[in-house]
């Protein structure tokens, strides 16, 4: 069954090596947690209609053994009232339908060992989900430390050349020169306005000193 198929591939899938492969292992993993949960959406499907044929099948070989015993009757009727013509057509249904009922026999027997197989790959596929559900943020992270630690080293690496630290240094001192420029910018508008604080206090004191003069002469 190419679904199996399928599914035994999932299984066997090394979810570390895809991770280590891949060109977007992050794309990747989600892609492998994606196709498993289809495929097993599919074995659920499947094994829910293999049971249900395994049932039909039972019922089928049943029906048939009951014909075994409903001819079987008959044939004895018939030889109790000696008609042995009619014995002998019952007897050739009762073998017609034994025949049958040991195809469907073994048709259950076929069937339940496919059913099986299916609930195997079903609670395979499910642990496998489980695994890579749980691994998916962990090798994710992995990856990304990874990533992380070889910009780190080419930054290194750039940082070692001496037109890089020259070019840096230039820009260092550039933003010294920015921000002693920024500061001093500041401190004259704070100078700015506490002159402007300082001339508004003058101002009302005198307002009130006049105040107190005109009412002492009033």
């Amino acid at each position: 069954m190419a679904l199996l198929e399928r599914v035994s591939t999932l299984v066997r899938a090394n979810l570390n090596d895809l991770i280590d492969k891949a060109e977007h292992p992050e794309k990747m993993i989600k892609q492998v947690i994606l196709d498993m949960q289809n495929q097993l959406l599919q074995v659920k499907t499947q094994v829910a209609i293999a049971i249900a044929d395994q049932h039909l099948l039972e019922k089928k070989e049943i029906e048939h053994q009951e014909k075994v015993a409903e001819w079987l009757r008959k044939a004895e009727l018939a030889v109790a009232k000696k008609e042995d013509d009619l014995a002998r057509a019952a007897l050739h249904r009762v073998e017609s339908y034994r025949e049958l009922s040991g195809s469907f026999a073994q048709q259950v027997v076929d069937q339940k060992a496919q059913v099986e197989n299916l609930k195997t790959a079903l609670r395979q596929l499910e642990q496998k989900l489980t695994e890579a559900r749980s691994k998916a943020d962990l090798l994710i992270a992995q990856h990304r430390r990874a990533r992380a630690v070889g910009k780190a080293s080419d930054a290194k690496l750039a940082a070692g050349n001496g037109h890089s630290a020259t070019a840096f240094e230039r820009m260092k001192n550039k933003v010294a020169q920015g921000e002693a420029l920024s500061q001093a910018k500041a401190e004259l508008a704070v100078d700015d306005v506490e002159d402007r604080l300082a001339a508004l206090e003058k101002e009302d004191r005198i307002e009130q000193l006049l105040a107190e003069l005109k009412a002492k002469r009033a």
